[in-house]
């Protein structure tokens, strides 16, 4: 059974090749859509050898939709760009492969490195993600910025052992700057879809994310970084909420 491998980028310079490295291991084939990165992406991924597709960027899930137009093979596997596949992941999918993949879907357990910390704690971990699926039984959805694929035919998705290695921060800086970005997507796709928030929401969110991250889910456990993450995902809660009450105002 052959496999497609979809990396959706922009600007991933630092990671990009040892996605790409990672996803030849099993992939028949990789196409990189790359919504004009403005580093070496771009020239990184050519010169490995694979497809790249520019195409501009609306949203995490029309992105990755668009990438799933373009896969050639049955099963499809998708990738971040700072995303990496580790070495007993790669021999647990080649494992399925070689057997004709007997499921519709496949769960890989996402590992977050944080600033160069492993985190696993805080909500943060385990994180089950659906990335390796048979394109006739399953779809991107979700709401931006946060997409999942779900099977269609009524299936139910077999965990894979080892690590899909996620290179999200490389600091609570670089964590606190995106924060504006997500919250601003995340309010867009909360109002398009017909979702209304009051007054108190972001305050009240803001507590219970950090109460329920840093306390319930263990975020303690990560030390000064399971606090500053669980402080900035508390923070990027109520902006969400809070620019989600602007728009309904902009909007009466």
């Amino acid at each position: 059974m052959l496999v497609s491998g979809l990396v959706i980028t922009y600007n991933e310079q630092e990671h990009i090749e040892a996605c790409i490295r990672s996803l030849l291991q099993v992939a028949d084939e990789v196409i990189v859509v790359d919504s004009y990165s403005s580093d070496d992406t771009v020239s990184i991924c050519e010169k490995l050898g694979v497809k790249v597709i520019q195409h501009e960027y609306f949203g995490q899930i029309q992105q990755k939709n668009f990438a799933f137009t373009h896969a050639n093979y049955q099963y499809v596997l998708a990738l971040d760009g700072d995303e990496v596949l580790s070495d007993s992941l790669i021999r647990a999918i080649l494992s399925e492969k070689k057997k004709g993949f007997a499921h519709s879907g496949y769960l890989l357990d996402r590992l977050t490195n944080y600033g160069g910390k492993w985190i696993r704690h805080g909500g943060w971990y385990p994180d089950w993600k659906l990335r390796l699926w048979n394109k006739e039984h399953g779809v991107w959805g979700g709401n931006n910025p946060h997409d999942k694929v779900s099977l269609t035919d009524g299936s139910h998705p077999v965990k894979l052992n080892g690590h899909l290695l996620h290179y999200g921060f490389a600091s609570s800086k670089e964590h606190a700057k995106r924060i504006n970005n997500y919250a601003l997507i995340g309010a867009k796709s909360l109002f398009e879809s017909g979702k209304r928030t009051y007054l108190l929401h972001p305050a009240l969110s803001f507590i219970w994310k950090f109460v329920r991250d840093y306390l319930l889910l263990g975020g303690f456990l990560d030390g000064y970084t399971g606090w500053k993450i669980a402080w900035l995902s508390a923070t990027s809660k109520y902006k969400k909420y809070q620019k989600l009450l602007e728009l309904q105002k902009l909007n009466k």
